[in-house]
């Protein structure tokens, strides 16, 4: 059997003051008033609602809708986990969630333009007075671009300030490749650190106290420069053991697990790419040493969320 490297793809949107598209203002149909629902707010780049999230300056409830293709719920073990990490790296103590279940969209792959064009169609909740919507769907599909010759898969991505997608078939095959390793594993671990990104970390929206950014490195391992020379950042943190690690095989958009995103028409920003045989490795180490909890932010990360208005 050929060694998979499975991947976290952490996918930004960069949206400028005309990216909205006529979909950013719907009107809700019912027995009453019609009710304009719009969409703006939860249509901007990731990280862009950091403070939001962290604070209760402007939100002071999270509504998060669980979007779910029949048959890939994710566990309750691991929504459990989720939202208790949500409760101790927010001020929101009142988290409310919303179960949808969808169908298949029938697709042997999703590209990003098909996963966007998916929350246009079946996503219900956006931001409402101080309630914040969070939409995260779990699908039936991979990613396009996924290459088990390659062992190049995508676990999830995160897209825009509120939106995620889990590709929950691809965390399955992940869990199967270990004994010590189960879904609920995975799947937490995958929305710990995508959520982690919406959070603003690492340097994607939530200021950095002290450096803890790693380099984006080349196909050689080499590090990558800008213009003025300066190194470049993976947006991840290069504390080992940290949550928001990334063990970087090659950096920006190339190669064939890259097409998910070069098909997409809108203008993307792939900050890093996540080997997910290293978050595989983290869980396998964690469990022999009989640790039962999993993997967390580093005092860098938090320190981060603390002085963005989130608890350290």
């Amino acid at each position: 059997m050929k060694k998979f490297s499975f991947v976290l793809s952490v996918v930004a949107l960069l949206y400028g003051l005309n990216s909205c598209s006529d979909d950013s203002l719907d009107v809700t149909d019912n027995n009453e008033e019609p009710k304009a629902v719009d969409k703006t707010a939860n249509l901007q780049g990731t990280g862009d609602s950091a403070n939001d999230l962290l604070s209760n300056d402007r939100f002071n409830k999270l509504k998060i809708e669980i979007a779910y293709v029949e048959g890939f719920q994710p566990t309750q073990e691991a929504i459990d986990g989720f939202v208790d990490y949500l409760k101790k790296r927010t001020f929101k103590e009142d988290i409310e969630l919303v179960y949808q279940q969808l169908s298949s969209p029938d697709e042997d792959s999703l590209t990003l333009e098909e996963i966007t064009d998916l929350e246009s169609k079946n996503r219900t909740v956006y931001n409402e007075g101080s309630t914040l919507g969070i939409y995260i769907y779990f699908s039936d599909s991979p990613a396009e671009g996924d290459d088990l010759d390659e062992g190049l898969v995508t676990l999830g991505a995160v897209y825009r300030n509120t939106s995620m997608i889990i590709h929950e078939v691809t965390v399955r095959k992940l869990a199967k490749q270990s004994f010590f390793i189960s879904d609920p594993d995975v799947e937490l671990t995958t929305l710990n650190h995508e959520f982690g990104h919406l959070f603003g970390l690492v340097n994607l929206g939530t200021d950095m106290v002290n450096d803890h950014e790693d380099d984006l490195v080349d196909e050689n391992g080499e590090p990558e420069v800008d213009s003025n020379g300066n190194t470049k950042g993976n947006n991840h943190c290069a504390i080992e053991g940290c949550l928001m690690r990334a063990e970087l095989q090659f950096g920006g958009p190339s190669n064939k697990g890259q097409s998910l995103f070069a098909k997409n028409p809108n203008s993307l920003k792939v900050p890093c790419r996540l080997n997910g045989l290293s978050v595989l490795k983290m869980l396998e180490s964690r469990t022999a040493r009989g640790l039962a909890e999993p993997p967390s932010l580093d005092a860098q990360c938090l320190l981060d969320l603390a002085g963005n208005g989130g608890r350290q």
